[in-house]
């Protein structure tokens, strides 16, 4: 599986080819948030060098935290839902759910008030 947004719409794709269309148009119009952190656009010390969200997350709007979700990293989550599609999840279902949905909710939030932040730059 491809571990980027673009990639994981390509993964839709081909589990459902009929939505081939829509998501298409979804891939069109995605921006990378990912690029002027990367390119060195925008840079902070905070960031400690990199341009993970989980650095320039608290670099950049600090009041913001993975630290007091259960799932705080994106590896844990693709891989824990993955686990849960398959049928092979062994923990709390409902309980994990309700983390990843934290999680993703956090993730979302987090790309927004960067956004913002990078708007007022």
């Amino acid at each position: 599986m491809r571990q980027n947004q673009r990639g994981k719409l390509y993964d839709l794709i081909e589990f459902s080819p009929k939505h081939k269309i829509p998501i298409l148009k979804i891939i069109e119009r995605l921006k990378d948030l990912m690029v002027p952190f990367r390119d060195r656009i925008y840079y902070t010390p905070e960031m400690q060098g990199s341009y993970s969200i989980k650095k320039v997350l608290p670099a950049l709007v600090p009041e913001l935290s993975y630290r007091d979700l259960n799932i705080q990293e994106g590896g844990t989550a693709s891989n824990t839902f993955s686990q849960m599609v398959q049928g092979i999840f062994e923990g709390n279902f409902e309980q994990t759910r309700k983390d990843l949905l934290a999680y993703c909710e956090l993730d979302t939030l987090a790309m927004i008030r960067i956004l913002e932040v990078l708007k007022q730059v």
